[in-house]
């Protein structure tokens, strides 16, 4: 009997823990997603990335995770340290919290596009976390957009497979030229020599009309 009121007590000590560290998740989880980092959306302060950093290291809640790791990211990429060495340092941490996130919960293709972004800033291979940006689900446009940009820029561009897949993000993006169009061009003046031909060759059957657009840059 003895046994078995002390298991009931653990029991409710656990189930009270669990709650209470729900709660505060749900306070301070920060309402920044991986998919906001695209869209210009402003990450966080310092303040609220400390808070919800010490819930993180603790916690296996997949939401709390992916949305704090999206704002490390995000001040990273965009408050970063004026010191070469604090950004390396920076990224780095960064990086690691997207991972923790993506191995608790990893259908999230926008977080996997923010490891290679973060990847990409650092000058470290892209290849693998851009094609499970794309195997793990659709995304949003303007997310979309950032992909594209990624890998025309990077060796991404060289793979066979992201190529094919890149292909269904550049067409999405003509779709609606009108809107995209300073984007597109954008992403073509910083590409590769490989990331050129690959917008090229989708534009030249998509929208030949854009193609010669792009073929004056």
């Amino acid at each position: 009997m003895i046994t078995l009121r002390a298991i009931g007590i653990l029991t409710a000590i656990a189930l009270a823990l669990h709650a209470g560290m729900t709660f505060y998740g749900d306070l301070v989880r920060p309402n920044f997603r991986a998919s906001d980092l695209f869209s210009g959306e402003i990450p966080p302060d310092k303040a609220k990335l400390a808070a919800a950093g010490s819930l993180a290291s603790v916690s296996w809640d997949g939401d709390l995770l992916a949305n704090h790791a999206a704002a490390m990211a995000a001040d990273v990429l965009h408050r970063p340290s004026a010191e070469a060495g604090g950004r390396a340092s920076e990224n780095k941490t960064a990086q690691a919290a997207v991972v923790a996130a993506l191995k608790v919960s990893p259908i999230r293709p926008a977080l996997w596009l923010t490891l290679g972004t973060l990847q990409a800033q650092a000058g470290e291979t892209v290849t693998p976390a851009v094609k499970m940006s794309y195997l793990t689900g659709s995304v949003p446009i303007d997310v979309a957009l950032s992909r594209v940009r990624t890998v025309t820029s990077s060796a991404a561009a060289t793979d066979e497979e992201i190529k094919l897949l890149a292909q269904s993000d550049i067409r999405s993006a003509l779709a609606s030229r009108s809107r995209y169009e300073p984007l597109l061009v954008a992403a073509f003046v910083q590409a590769t020599p490989q990331g050129k031909s690959l917008l090229l060759e989708t534009t030249k059957v998509t929208d030949p009309r854009f193609n010669e657009i792009l073929r004056r840059y």
